[in-house]
């Protein structure tokens, strides 16, 4: 009999955005770094395009991962944590292996390449692909989902080019440690309440 599925709110939505957006806040860090001045024409295109791949993604994981639910409803739960528990530690890793990519970012960031904004945007949402893919194992609105996931990514992008212009790289590696830890925190949670351990 299939277990019934754990339903995902606003707050833990919101949270999950938070933690996907930080790969896309990180990189707008880099891009603020090379401005003399902030650009907030730039600004707007480098958080939009940030902004429409974060939010897009996870639609495409919920719509792969709904054409295989049938077979998973048994284990749906260990999937949705495997899953947001990897994105989460890849995260956390590369927080702390990314130094020469770091150099990389800073001396590509004098001008806004969009071919080169296109290739990060679809990097720093991978992530989220597989979050959309834990989506479609839970009871949620992945339509809301998406939107608020992007609305998070958007703004958080556009705060990144500034901090970064405003106060250098300092903040880049917190970022993505913080943004790990949330998305394995969102995992433990939805494994735990599925398990009947806690419940909110």
């Amino acid at each position: 009999m299939p277990s019934p599925r754990v339903s995902v709110g606003f707050v833990e939505i919101f949270l999950i955005g938070i933690g996907l957006s930080m790969d896309a806040f990180a990189v707008s860090v880099c891009k603020g770094l090379g401005m003399h001045r902030v650009n907030y024409a730039h600004a707007l295109v480098i958080a939009l395009f940030f902004g429409v791949f974060q939010g897009l993604m996870p639609v495409i994981g919920w719509l792969v991962g709904s054409a295989f639910a049938v077979y998973v409803t048994a284990v749906d739960h260990w999937i949705a944590f495997a899953l947001l528990a990897l994105a989460g530690g890849k995260m956390l890793w590369d927080a702390f292996h990314d130094e020469d990519a770091e150099e990389d970012d800073e001396t590509s960031t004098h001008k806004l390449d969009l071919r080169e904004l296109f290739m990060l945007a679809i990097a720093t949402s991978i992530d989220a692909l597989a979050v959309g893919i834990s989506f479609s194992f839970l009871q949620i609105d992945i339509v809301a989902a998406a939107l608020i996931i992007g609305c998070t990514t958007f703004v958080l992008s556009l705060v990144g080019v500034v901090v970064g212009n405003r106060f250098g790289a300092r903040f880049e590696k917190p970022a993505q440690i913080a943004g790990g830890i949330v998305l394995i925190a969102i995992g433990l949670k939805i494994l735990l309440e599925h398990l009947g351990l806690i419940a909110f």
